[in-house]
């Protein structure tokens, strides 16, 4: 969320995000509204002065003036009533608009429509060279019995994943390696609950807008999280911290819940797209100071491929365009792993900076150095996803006969072995 004043002031800078980040808003219904509602509370409030006024003079008033003035005073206390209705309403069709304005994208973000548009900056490490056909993760869990997709589809629909043996220690071993890695580069490890309430969606951003990828409980006023940075996002919403609680950075392990509607036909093969998954999500409240914001950046961005790189993945970096931003993010980087079966990279982290747009949602503020409130500043990256991740993983350290090659970093998550799986070939 923008602050209202700075739309007023900056429409045209607005308007130009609204347009190069694809949302669907009309600026100008919006600053129309804005102004209704500000001459409809100066009518109220001109009516109350008045009546206040008024109710000063009754006392004072002689016997004759005294009954017109008590049913001025009675007209204006029900004009006033009559007109409350319309201003609720106002002031909630000027919010539903409000959370739809996007963020400012920072100058440098390059503008396109969609990922098509996005800018490679540059690869890390190199693709393998195989001396034989390579299986893509699909093949490779089937010929080691590490999958059951038809038990567990009949169990819990398409796009359920079911992982035995080895490939289920390979997931837990990932996942804790991602928490130990994060903690030891300082920051928090979190273990939180995907069970949230709508107004996390709200605070988030995710809402208004994408409704359509989040499962609800019925009959309840809760619904399923896709990551961790839906619920840590409020878990300070409202107060008012000091400066001395920044920053807060969190490894935020849970379970992870998205509908994926819209995207049938894609990516839906094995482990690439499932409806429900574990992550590890980097989290990050600072200081309201741009040049704070994207040190964390870095670091976040860091973090990351610091972890490709010791499940020695070969990936590349990506600058998200405007349209494949997001609302509320004012810089986003993508990291792709390569996967040799498609011989392409796929997007496994994405790490964002949302300036105070979240903590204005949530209102989340501190005291500054001057003793002033402000809103916070947010920054969100992935740690590691599974089971996602595992798809180049497995792919990548393959085997001529079908076993697996465990990364250095992983092996001591598994008892110290060096391979995974009996040879096939």
């Amino acid at each position: 969320m923008l602050d209202l004043k700075f739309i007023r002031e900056n429409a045209g800078t607005v308007k130009h995000a609204i347009e190069v980040k694809g949302i669907n808003l009309d600026l100008d219904e919006l600053l129309r509204l804005d102004r209704d509602l500000v001459a409809l509370k100066q009518r109220v409030e001109a009516m109350q002065t008045e009546r206040n006024a008024n109710a000063k003079v009754v006392p004072k008033a002689t016997p004759q003036e005294r009954p017109a003035l008590i049913q001025r005073g009675k007209d204006l206390s029900e004009e006033i009533k009559a007109l409350e209705p319309a201003l609720r309403a106002h002031e909630e069709q000027l919010r539903q608009l409000l959370l739809r304005v996007p963020n400012i994208p920072l100058p440098s973000v390059p503008v396109g429509k969609d990922d098509s548009e996005n800018v490679e900056l540059r690869r890390e490490g190199t693709p393998p060279a195989f001396a034989f056909p390579p299986l893509d993760h699909v093949e490779l869990l089937e010929r080691q019995g590490w999958a059951d997709p038809e038990r567990v589809a009949r169990v819990s629909g398409s796009r359920s994943y079911l992982l035995k043996g080895d490939a289920a220690l390979l997931e837990m071993a990932v996942l804790m390696f991602a928490l130990d890695f994060l903690r030891g580069r300082g920051l928090t490890p979190l273990s939180t609950t995907a069970l949230v309430r709508p107004e996390t969606f709200v605070g988030s951003g995710h809402f208004p807008g994408g409704e359509d990828q989040v499962y609800k409980i019925e009959g309840e006023e809760l619904m399923l999280a896709g990551t961790a940075e839906v619920p840590v996002n409020s878990l300070y919403a409202g107060e008012q911290l000091s400066l001395d609680q920044l920053p807060m950075a969190y490894a935020a392990i849970s379970a992870a819940f998205r509908s994926e509607a819209g995207s049938a036909g894609r990516d839906v093969r094995g482990l690439i797209r499932v409806h429900e998954f574990r992550k590890v999500e980097q989290y990050v409240l600072c200081r309201a100071d741009e040049a704070e914001g994207l040190r964390w950046f870095g670091v976040l961005l860091e973090n990351a491929e610091a972890l490709l790189r010791a499940l020695e993945l070969p990936y590349r970096v990506v600058q998200n365009c405007t349209g494949d931003m997001g609302a509320g993010k004012v810089l986003m980087y993508d990291l792709e792993a390569w996967v040799p079966s498609e011989e392409k990279y796929r997007e496994t982290h994405s790490c964002s900076y949302l300036g105070d747009w979240q903590a204005r949602r949530t209102g989340l503020r501190y005291r500054d150095e001057a003793g002033k409130l402000v809103y916070a500043h947010t920054l969100n990256n992935t740690g590691v996803a599974t089971p996602r991740i595992l798809v180049p993983l497995l792919e990548n350290h393959q085997r001529a006969d079908g076993t697996i090659r465990v990364p250095a970093a992983l092996r001591s998550y598994l008892g110290g072995r060096e391979v995974l799986g009996v040879p096939m070939r």
